[in-house]
């Protein structure tokens, strides 16, 4: 049968091909890792050098032989590590099953950078947008280690944790962190929600942790920064209230060296998963 065209129509081709494209809707799956932030810029690809983003797709559309796109669950600037990070991208196939892809990612993949497990989620489920929880930590030493330099920020000089402790209580009775996010951003709110801030000690390390919904960009390195100031006493626990209720970055602490920061958690909603 032919069209106006001279183009032979078949009605049993036209249904078979709109049912192949509809049986190509893409899969969507989410690839959690772990890195080392010391040799990058950060997660993102950038102009100018080296992302663990730009490593990890290069990876990935190497053994996939096709083109895809990473999107992460957040930001981490230059030096800044990760324990845990997540990240999906969409195929429009299963994975293969000729192979275990985690174990190829990693044979491929440089030492500072771990995959640990790919899972298929919903097709519109997005590791940045759908995450309800993240949790970072700092890490602080406070005598010289040759094989922590890159992995925790040093400091000489005493700390009263005990303040800097009862100062990070007042977080969670806060929304608004103008005060610590970095000027000038894209974000559309400056709203937080913090469900757990506070130093503890962990070996010869203090560990300070904060988990909340979202994050502004720098905040937690600005919120320890401003913490430390409470540990030198050069600022009082109002003093601290006062920074943030200012909502003005310039009267918070200095942010303090990314090589102490780790993310290391980040939550979904179980329904994202199949």
């Amino acid at each position: 049968m032919a069209n106006k065209s001279g183009y032979n129509y078949h009605p049993s081709i036209a249904s078979y091909q709109l049912y192949s494209y509809l049986c190509a809707v893409k899969k969507r799956y989410f690839l959690y890792f772990s890195y080392k932030g010391t040799a990058y810029h950060g997660w993102q690809v950038q102009p100018n050098g080296i992302s663990v983003q730009e490593v990890l797709i290069k990876a990935l559309s190497t053994i996939l032989r096709t083109e895809l796109e990473l999107t992460g669950a957040g930001r981490t600037d230059a030096g800044v590590h990760a324990k845990l990070m997540v990240a999906h991208f969409d195929l429009e196939t299963d994975l293969p099953s000729n192979f275990d892809l985690v174990a190829k990612l990693n044979s491929f993949l440089p030492n500072d950078i771990a995959v640990f497990k790919i899972v298929e989620v919903q097709p519109n489920a997005h590791a940045r947008f759908d995450a309800n929880a993240r949790r970072y930590e700092y890490h602080v030493i406070t005598s010289k280690d040759a094989f922590r330099n890159e992995l925790a920020t040093r400091l000489s000089h005493q700390l009263d944790f005990e303040a800097m402790n009862e100062a990070a209580q007042t977080l969670k009775e806060y929304r608004d962190f103008t005060s610590f996010s970095k000027l000038h951003t894209d974000a559309m709110t400056n709203n937080c929600d913090i469900s757990h801030a506070g130093w503890t000690k962990q070996g010869d390390e203090w560990v300070f942790t904060i988990q909340a919904d979202r994050f502004l960009r720098n905040m937690v390195r600005a919120i320890v920064g401003t913490l430390l100031e409470v540990g030198r006493g050069k600022m009082t626990i109002d003093d601290f209230r006062k920074v943030i209720e200012s909502e003005n970055r310039c009267k918070a602490g200095t942010s303090v060296p990314a090589q102490g920061l780790y993310l290391v958690d980040i939550k979904y909603p179980e329904s994202i998963f199949i």
